[in-house]
């Protein structure tokens, strides 16, 4: 079957997103160049064009995958509505029981970044770029007096650790703890750090 021919950005593309699926199904250890390449069909050598090494290929596919999350947070938290609602809508997405990215990836992202440093950079920067737009909504609902918070930072470290804990429990160990309970402790968190009842973010939902 005759390819059609791609541009060099296009083409990362495809890479990019073939190399995101290979993961997910092998995890970063597994997964080989020749994996990707065959996925699209294509040889080695073109995959080593595009990113020299499978390090290259792996750090660069979980910064596909990140920049595609964050443009989605983006999205939830520059909505016309209060700082509260958007941050419940952030939350409730970016949480385990959501729609967010997929942890299985993240979590094979997180170990094998221990070991890789190009990989622990983007893993690095794309919890300091979520923390950060955290915070930065905390703050808003602050000065608009929608809750109180006297550190916005704090929290947005505190939450994100519940959630990224609470993923690794429902992922790694099935049955561990459930996906109702899971969200309740996570809204518990969520209004206990913001001075708010918990009743107060489901009212906030509506």
């Amino acid at each position: 079957m005759t390819r059609v021919r791609l541009s060099v950005a296009e083409r990362r593309e495809e890479l990019l997103r073939a190399a995101v699926e290979q993961i997910e199904a092998r995890g970063v250890a597994a997964v080989r160049i020749a994996d990707v390449a065959s996925a699209l069909g294509v040889s080695n050598a073109l995959v080593l064009y595009h990113f020299a090494t499978k390090e290259k290929l792996v750090a660069a596919a979980f910064a596909h995958a990140a920049e595609g999350d964050l443009g989605h947070l983006r999205r939830i938290l520059g909505r016309r509505t209060t700082a509260l609602r958007r941050l419940r809508a952030a939350v409730r997405w970016y949480a385990p029981t959501g729609q967010a990215k997929g942890w299985r990836l993240w979590i094979e992202g997180w170990a094998a970044a221990l070991r890789e440093p190009a990989l622990r950079e983007v893993t690095r920067d794309l919890d300091r770029q979520w923390k950060a737009a955290i915070a930065e909504v905390i703050a808003e609902g602050v000065a608009a007096n929608e809750f109180r918070c006297p550190d916005p930072t704090g929290t947005a470290l505190r939450l994100t650790a519940l959630l990224d804990g609470l993923a690794v429990q429902l992922t790694s160990y099935p049955g561990a703890v459930s996906r109702a309970r899971a969200q309740q402790w996570v809204d518990e968190t969520l209004a206990r750090e913001l001075g708010l009842e918990r009743e107060a973010l489901t009212a906030s939902a509506r």
